[in-house]
């Protein structure tokens, strides 16, 4: 792993659900981010965690 890589897993460990406020999984093949509380995974693009509410899918 590349210290590029490293430090954005680092940077996604700290990031927080928007609505719970609870703790997220990075499901790197999927680039998402899974808040198990919300029942939501937000995107990551290009890198980018996109922590919009709006733009989250709901988990089945």
């Amino acid at each position: 792993m590349t210290e590029s890589k490293k430090a954005d897993r680092k940077l996604l460990e700290l990031l927080v659900c928007p609505a719970t406020k609870g703790p997220l999984k990075y499901d790197e093949q999927a680039q998402e981010l899974i808040s198990q509380q919300a029942g939501l995974a937000y995107p990551v693009r290009d890198g980018i965690p996109i922590m919009l509410e709006s733009e989250a899918r709901e988990l089945d």
